[in-house]
């Protein structure tokens, strides 16, 4: 009777044993599963901030807005951002978020292809994407615009505005981005309008607002009535002093072209466009792709106007010729998507620019 017991017990022990590991496996694929499901990106700002605006604000857009939708939370695990403070910052911020396991890291700039391949060989089983630069790395990604495109529309609307036949261009730092911005918007000008006079500055800075501010009050000065900004954070200037002219003589015009995003919140009175670059889409169109397994490392993604990564802006409702402005703008934009116009990247292509 006794061995029947014990038989009977050791038997209800084994079956026990047998459910709990039954449940222990299906714990373990659960949080496998789970493991798998899961996905975390990061961004790093360069020294403009992610406040500026601009393009950073414009790439964290993106970033949160891909965060929202997958169901992630803002910090480690989830979506999240590190800020540059200068040049230095970008190495240990890369390597910091390849450490915390951050599943793909964004570089936001042109001045950070350095930082992202010294940190990619050394992180080799991390995933990085480069905004602005190409980095030949195979755990690296890099997104390049057609920003002369976006320039262009932004000139054939800066010479169609003007009624003093003179314009302004401020540049951050003397970039090829930048520049592909200013040869774009020259050649938009020359396209519209060839006898407009067209100012062009550099500040040597994309986070000095002040500076931005002192060479568009020269500009507007000399009698520039409309001036675009490819600068960051040193552009904020540039609508701090449209707004304060126009605040003190509503009756003039003091015109204002936004860059990167939509900047018709920096003064409904005086932003006549923004020349759109679509980094918030390219970011989050990248997120997507590595979160379902696509990540195209050691492959660039160029956007431009025929893949809708850069445009312009709605023209301001108050600006004198929108119609014209508006139409003139659809007809080169079909131009240029169909081929039948090559907009110049440099200034050396400017130079033997036909619009015909």
């Amino acid at each position: 009777m006794k061995k029947q017991k014990v038989g009977i017990a050791l038997s209800l022990v084994l079956a026990a044993g047998t459910i709990l590991g039954a449940c222990g496996k299906s714990n373990d694929n659960q949080g496998k599963e789970n493991a798998k499901n899961s996905f975390s990106v990061a961004m790093v700002t360069d020294i403009g901030g992610v406040d500026d605006k601009s393009f950073n604000q414009s790439s964290w857009e993106g970033l949160k807005s891909f965060g929202e939708e997958n169901g992630l939370k803002k910090g480690k695990g989830g979506y999240d951002y590190l800020q540059s403070k200068s040049d230095a910052d970008y190495t240990t911020n890369l390597n910091k978020l390849a450490r915390e396991g951050f599943d793909l890291v964004y570089a936001i700039g042109f001045l950070m292809p350095a930082a992202v391949e010294e940190i990619a060989k050394q992180q080799k089983d991390s995933k990085f994407a480069i905004v602005d630069a190409e980095v030949k790395q195979p755990n690296v990604a890099s997104i390049l615009f057609k920003e002369q495109e976006a320039g262009f529309l932004a000139g054939i609307a800066a010479a169609n505005t003007t009624k003093s036949n003179h314009i302004g261009f401020i540049g951050g730092m003397e970039i090829p981005v930048v520049e592909r911005f200013e040869a774009g918007f020259l050649a938009g000008v020359k396209a519209a309008k060839p006898e407009v006079k067209v100012d062009v500055q550099y500040a040597g800075a994309f986070d000095k607002a002040e500076l931005g501010q002192s060479i568009a009050s020269k500009m507007y000065s000399s009698g520039a009535d409309v001036i675009f900004h490819s600068a960051g954070a040193t552009g904020v200037g540039l609508f701090k002093e449209a707004n304060d002219r126009k605040a003190k003589d509503p009756s003039k015009e003091y015109w204002a072209i936004g860059v990167d995003r939509d900047q018709a919140d920096m003064g409904p009175d005086v932003v006549l466009t923004s020349a759109l670059k679509r980094v918030d889409i390219a970011v989050k169109n990248l997120a997507t792709k590595t979160k379902e397994g696509n990540f195209p490392g050691g492959e660039v993604a160029l956007y431009g106007l025929a893949e809708d990564g850069v445009g312009l802006a709605p023209i301001n409702a108050k600006a004198a010729n929108k119609a014209d402005t508006e139409a003139a703008i659809k007809e080169w934009v079909e131009k240029i998507k169909s081929g039948a116009v090559k907009v110049p990247e440099t200034r050396k292509e400017l130079k033997t620019f036909s619009p015909k």
